[in-house]
């Protein structure tokens, strides 16, 4: 083959599972019985539509004694009020009861002190006192508890509000709507089946957050994280399945074998522009726990050449044909794999997106070498040749090297 050095991506073919992220698990509320159950496993739903509905039997007594708790604490609290203005009034007339027992108690003595009163009457006259006293004492006892009451059955009040809350929560849980277009999975219960609070229902994915998880291994990060800060877009393609992903993020932990890259689907490559990502999960080619094998591009590298695996001799030599017809051995370095039809032109690359018609036919996939001896216009031996060595003399179909009467290698 011709060298012909140009700009290309280095792929790396990984293997991950699909997974859907923003999976929602739909849980009981509380204890009751299903009343209806419409959708099914695999089942492709519509947002706003109904997925299930607990029995109104269940649903309706802790919510109507949740309002009666708090009807009742705001009759304990008017009550309290009235009691209030009550005993101001009640302590004025017992002070004014006091005010003349005290008269009382005075002119009794000093009718005492005359001998004018017996010891007897004195003494009642100092009990009525006394009386009127211990009555406003207990009245303002009352009137100084007024605050310590109103905030006690004002904090009953918010805890009885508090659950009101939850009981209608609670309520309006009992019917659960899809929030979001999506695909129905893990169905735990059936119409008739009684539930505990907080058992799992069903579950629901979104059709357009499902997300491929792949490790990479750690000679190909620094590469993706430069260009993930850099902002190029990296994509990955499942040909088989006419799925184009693009590379989002690198997760957050690793391990010594690698670093999980997480992509996002992004179109089906035999018409990107009018396939959406619902349609692909529709058409079944997305399930989440499915196991793909995708060829991932690298940020390209220019001034490389692709060669077939034959090309390649032990794992750094290939042979050039120079213009005596002769072998001549060549290090390179394999910058990894590629596949045919995968280069990019510079201006190409300026403007690239995950759209552009740059595409990446199934096939053998080739090796990526670059060296500083390799230089457009060489011929390179793909053929692999038991007995290469340097200096051996070959004929590629068009060479004169038979007519000389020398032995070659076709």
């Amino acid at each position: 083959m011709s060298v012909e050095l140009a700009s290309h991506r280095p792929v790396v073919p990984l293997y991950g599972s699909v997974v859907a992220p923003d999976l929602i698990t739909v849980t009981a509320p509380l204890a009751a019985r299903v009343a209806m159950r419409p959708v099914h496993d695999g089942q492709r739903v519509a947002e706003g539509e109904l997925l299930v509905a607990l029995d109104e039997a269940d649903v309706q007594p802790p919510l109507t004694q949740a309002r009666a708790e708090v009807a009742d604490l705001d009759a304990q609290l008017e009550s309290e009020q009235i009691g209030y203005a009550n005993d101001q009034q009640a302590l004025r007339r017992e002070q004014a009861i006091l005010d003349n027992a005290l008269r009382r108690l005075e002119r009794a003595r000093s009718l005492a002190s005359r001998n004018l009163l017996s010891q007897s009457e004195l003494d009642d006259a100092r009990d009525g006192e006394d009386q009127a006293r211990l009555t406003v004492a207990n009245r303002q006892r009352l009137l100084d508890e007024h605050p310590t009451r109103l905030k006690r059955l004002q904090a009953q009040l918010e805890r009885a509000r508090a659950g009101l809350d939850v009981a209608e929560r609670d309520a309006a849980r009992s019917r659960v709507m899809a929030p979001f277009d999506g695909v129905i999975t893990r169905i735990e219960a059936a119409p008739g089946d009684r539930v505990a609070s907080g058992a799992a229902l069903l579950s629901i994915y979104p059709v357009t957050g499902l997300e491929l998880r792949a490790r990479v291994p750690n000679r190909y990060q620094d590469d993706i994280l430069t260009a993930l800060r850099e902002g190029l877009p990296l994509r990955a393609r499942v040909s088989e399945r006419d799925i184009e992903l693009r590379l989002e993020r690198l997760a957050g932990e690793g391990d010594p074998a690698g670093t999980e890259a997480i992509l996002s689907v992004a179109s089906s490559l035999k018409n990107p522009l009018t396939t959406s990502l619902s349609t692909t999960v529709e058409r079944g080619l997305l399930r989440p726990g499915s196991m793909l094998s995708v060829l991932l591009e690298l940020p390209p590298v220019a001034n490389t050449l692709a060669v077939p695996y034959s090309t390649l001799y032990g794992n750094d030599t290939l042979y050039l044909v120079n213009d005596d017809d002769r072998l001549e051995r060549l290090s390179v370095t394999v910058l990894g794999e590629t596949v045919p039809g995968a280069a990019e032109q510079d201006d190409a690359e300026k403007d690239e997106t995950v759209t552009d018609d740059t595409t990446m036919p199934s096939g053998e996939r080739w090796l990526l070498v670059a060296s500083g001896a390799l230089a457009s216009g060489q011929r390179v031996v793909t053929t692999h040749l038991p007995n290469a060595v340097d200096g051996l003399l070959v004929d590629d179909g068009n060479s004169t090297a038979a007519s000389s009467g020398e032995e070659s290698t076709p």
